[in-house]
């Protein structure tokens, strides 16, 4: 009875780190323009404001991910929330925005090391029966968290200031570290030599630092500029470096000899096209709200609603159509129906949009991207053998973070790029840039290309779906036979 309570109450602790980190990857959607205002900062730290935090937060779940058991999940937990807290904390306080960037690069880094110890801590606290629905139960909690991060962060830039978009996350976060300290389990940590690909994992950050600052910096600086190139070059130089070190390494970060599979290379190339055309919907909706519609905080973040409640509603229904419908035909369904939702979108930005097409078109993204999610995942992990499903997940879960960072610079790129010089700022701005009706006409035409971007690489993603094939289970069989024979 004490165990089935433990591993309850390790749950518990561990869903409200999920909560807390989740939010923050969606609260400042909504809150930039207030931000940007008040620091009177560049389209560039602007979008670095948000940059920076999923920057450091992808690499750096790879980085703990693999070396949490040599330090003991519960006590990196601990650090992570409680770091969480004390940055939230101090981004309040930033006196700049180099000093907010660096802050939330922080909170992205502590972010990472409550994400990354979650999940094992609830397979070590559960028997194999409760299991599923403790993980279920903390996926709901994610998928809540990801729900309610724009309206927390409209709501409290609205009723108090920007700095409240951080400090609520204060006493959540004491909360969390107060139980962790006292009520999770000690966990055995293990001693043993651990062979870690840092060189790769650094090659990433830098690599992909490098490619986020040339694009994030162009439609400031131009594309001819030394920095924007000097990024890019960075980024192509150490990609080659990045393949070479990791086709060396005992314990890559990509293992190259999965993508040799067509279903593994294709299912993962899908999972990175739909990230990078669907992660930034939300940040260039509640930033076309508030500068078209003139609304403010709060209702931008009650309005862009529809899209994940979209991705819940096929949650729901994703179970009972997988008993009808073949897996491949699920990926391609549901990615036609995110390129109908991005169509609508496109159609309708301009300074006479239709409200309700606008709500129909993220539903229908949100919803067709929670019908493709399950049954890619099912693909990825259905081509590979069962030693190398683990691997297989991490591969898919890096590239579909990879897609989400590089999805928020290529937006904000595109929308800025396309307007004139002294309307740039008014992207980020919002409502307060007050732009007239007829200079209004320069920025939605930028928003406006970002989607029939994003469509056109979304509907790439459908017929890369249409083409995936769905491994036999007499390939599984060869395969696994392969690996043991190597071995």
């Amino acid at each position: 009875m004490g165990d089935k309570f433990n591993s309850w109450k390790v749950l518990m602790i561990t869903s409200l780190g999920v909560l807390l980190v989740m939010m923050n990857m969606s609260t400042l959607n909504v809150a930039l323009p207030s931000i940007t205002t008040h620091f009177q900062a560049t389209s560039l730290e602007a979008s670095w404001i948000l940059l920076s935090y999923m920057l450091f937060n992808t690499v750096f779940i790879l980085v703990f991910g693999k070396v949490a058991d040599l330090f003991g999940r519960k006590k990196l937990y601990i650090i992570g929330i409680a770091s969480f807290t004390i940055f939230s904390f101090l981004c309040g306080y930033a006196t700049d925005v180099g000093m907010l960037i660096v802050l939330r690069a922080l909170q992205g880094i502590s972010g990472a090391l409550v994400i990354t110890n979650t999940t094992p801590m609830i397979v070590s606290a559960f028997k194999a029966e409760k299991l599923s629905s403790a993980l279920g139960i903390n996926v709901v909690v994610s998928s809540i968290a990801q729900l309610i991060g724009p309206v927390v962060g409209g709501y409290f830039t609205y009723m108090f200031n920007w700095q409240w978009v951080f400090w609520f996350n204060i006493p959540i976060g004491v909360i969390g570290t107060v139980l962790a300290i006292w009520m999770l389990p000690k966990n055995v940590v293990k001693h043993s030599k651990i062979t870690f690909d840092y060189y790769g994992s650094l090659l990433i950050l830098a690599g992909l630092g490098g490619l986020i600052y040339g694009i994030s910096s162009s439609s400031e600086l131009g594309w001819t500029h030394i920095s924007v190139i000097a990024g890019i070059a960075i980024f192509i130089l150490l990609a080659i470096v990045f393949y070479f070190v990791e086709r060396k390494a005992k314990m890559p970060v990509v293992n190259f000899a999965l993508f040799r599979q067509q279903t593994f290379s294709m299912a993962n190339m899908t999972t990175f096209l739909n990230s990078l055309a669907r992660s930034s919907v939300v940040l260039l909706m509640a930033l076309f709200f508030q500068i078209v519609y003139g609304a403010n905080a709060f209702q931008a973040g009650l309005w862009v609603l529809p899209m994940t409640g979209g991705t819940v509603v096929a949650s729901l229904m994703i179970g009972r159509l997988s008993s009808y419908i073949r897996t491949r035909m699920l990926t391609t369904a549901g990615l036609f129906i995110s390129t109908i939702g991005m169509s609508l979108l496109a159609l309708n930005m301009n300074v006479e949009s239709s409200f309700t097409a606008l709500m129909i078109g993220q539903f229908l993204i949100g919803f067709g991207s929670g019908i493709f999610m399950t049954p890619n995942t099912q693909l990825i992990m259905m081509s590979v053998p069962s030693h190398s499903t683990g691997v297989a997940n991490g591969l898919r879960s890096m590239l579909q973070n990879m897609g989400g960072v590089l999805s928020t610079a290529l937006a904000l790129m595109i929308v800025v790029s396309a307007v004139p010089d002294d309307l740039k700022g008014a992207v980020y701005a919002g409502a307060a840039a007050n732009v007239s009706v007829n200079r209004l006409v320069f920025i939605t035409s930028g928003f406006q290309l970002a989607f029939i971007i994003t469509t056109m690489i979304t509907l790439g993603a459908a017929f890369a779906a249409f083409w995936t094939r769905e491994p036999t289970s007499q390939e599984k069989a060869v395969e696994v036979e392969e690996k043991r024979d190597v071995a």
